[in-house]
């Protein structure tokens, strides 16, 4: 399947407080910063990828795509850095992951946008078997004016937003490394140390 009209998001615009506040697309892992293990996976199956980031904006750049930061300075989660993809997308789909999650692969991305493709879903999210991966999605870029509503209303919970419209879960249950995410710098060391290649 092509890549065609799609834009990919990479979400790397939270604080990573567990982090001691580091910037975790930019931490290494294996040697390669997380982030760049969220491009390879996601470049191969859209035609246009774009990293959300709020601060190192020059470091980011320095992968050469475009950053792209949340529309506001207060660092209102998941759903402002894809309002802005949103803004910035020239395609009808936009698909999303974040940059912590270096197991994750273009097969897994691939498997999300072919639902939303063969549903026609408002939005595709990975499901885990027991609850969605609410920052691994696809979703049509003509919800943008629901979600500047939603996110205008105060709201920021995106697991409540999702629900508000055609939704279909697409279920990762036997592929569970995909949400293998690094919230510290332990989890990092014991992920690294698991993995041998």
């Amino acid at each position: 399947m092509s890549a065609t009209n799609t834009t990919g998001l990479i979400l790397a615009g939270g604080l990573a407080r567990r982090m001691n506040q580091q910037d975790k697309g930019l931490v290494l892992f294996k040697g390669q910063p997380l982030i760049s293990y969220a491009i390879a996976a996601m470049s191969p199956v859209v035609t246009q990828t774009l990293i959300n980031a709020n601060r190192n904006h020059a470091q980011y750049q320095t992968f050469g795509l475009p950053v792209v930061a949340d529309q506001s300075n207060t660092f209102d989660g998941p759903l402002a850095g894809i309002l802005t993809a949103i803004h910035h997308a020239e395609s009808k789909v936009l698909l999303v992951m974040p940059c912590d999650c270096p197991l994750a692969t273009s097969a897994h991305l691939q498997k999300l946008l072919a639902t939303q493709t063969e549903t026609q879903a408002d939005i595709t999210v990975a499901f885990d078997g027991e609850r969605m991966q609410s920052v691994f999605l696809a979703l049509k870029t003509s919800l943008q004016a629901d979600l500047k509503a939603y996110l205008d209303s105060g709201e920021r919970k995106v697991e409540t937003w999702l629900l508000r419209h055609y939704l279909v879960k697409v279920d990762f249950s036997g592929q569970l490394e995909l949400f293998t995410n690094i919230n510290t710098l332990a989890e990092l060391t014991e992920l690294e140390n698991s993995i041998h290649n």
